[in-house]
């Protein structure tokens, strides 16, 4: 049975090739620490760093989860990822289908 709403949150990140987001997304899922984790097809992002304009191809992933499992899905991330500084950000999940946060319940660790 699903818990309160502010249990479930959507964690977004980008990776530099589809097999970076592959990796991450199965980590994260096979480890139960993502119900589901969607890949999208390439983005292009702008952004400063370290001083200079950038522009790259990126894939963004988001990540259906519990918040009490943001720090190991964070960790896991942060593993994988080539990046010096991935973008790694949730956001709280405010409205959804009762059943689908369910079935994110039944598909996460306990």
């Amino acid at each position: 049975m699903a818990q309160s709403m502010d249990d479930y949150i959507l964690v977004m990140t980008t990776c530099p090739s589809e097999d970076v987001g592959l990796a991450i997304a199965k980590r994260l899922v096979s480890n139960s620490l993502a119900a589901c984790v969607q890949q999208g097809g390439p983005v292009t992002s702008v952004y400063h760093w370290q001083g200079k304009l950038c522009e790259d191809r990126e894939y963004p992933l988001f990540i259906k989860t519990r918040r009490a499992l943001y720090a190991e899905v964070e960790r896991a991330i942060s593993e994988l990822h080539p990046y010096e500084l991935p973008e790694i950000i949730a956001t709280p999940v405010t409205e959804a289908l009762p059943g689908y946060l369910n079935w994110i319940n039944d598909n996460t660790q306990s």
